[in-house]
């Protein structure tokens, strides 16, 4: 019995030293994440086409609203306005499509610049600037020279 004890204390006394022991230290980065997008080329870009499609939709509207007010039979007046009307939904919803997924590749990019170079200068952890009240390391400048 007091064998028993003996090695019943010893566990409690390894496994109440390894509870304390001391945790590994975290390297932590923040970023300006609202400085790299703004800067990113990809997201640059997509800006631009994002632009020039709704030049084209703008353009489109007005080429139909002209159409429309041309027509004089009503009948016929409300079918045109229809299929534009259609023809419209149809090409925002693949604006909104395409846009959607080059923003989502630009995000993985981006992020995964962000993660690849913070790994290669020995960073654990890297936060969004904005959600960090103190401390922390800021490796925005770094990183604007990645993503560039």
């Amino acid at each position: 019995m007091k064998k028993f004890l003996s090695v019943l204390s010893i566990l409690t006394l390894m496994m109440t030293t390894s509870a304390f022991a001391a945790p590994e230290a975290q390297k932590i980065a923040v970023v300006d994440i609202q400085r790299v997008v703004a800067a990113s080329s990809q997201v640059k870009s997509l800006k631009a086409s994002q632009e020039a499609k709704n030049k084209e939709l703008t353009a489109f509207i007005k080429k139909a609203q002209e159409d429309v007010n041309k027509q004089t039979d009503a009948a016929k007046k409300k079918s045109l306005a229809e299929s534009y009307e259609k023809q419209l939904a149809t090409k925002r919803e693949a604006n909104l499509k395409d846009y959607t997924a080059k923003l989502k590749a630009a995000d993985a990019n981006i992020t995964s610049q962000i993660g690849k170079k913070a790994t290669e200068m020995g960073y654990t952890m890297v936060l969004p600037k904005s959600s960090v009240v103190w401390g922390g390391e800021d490796i925005t400048e770094t990183i604007l020279k990645v993503i560039k």
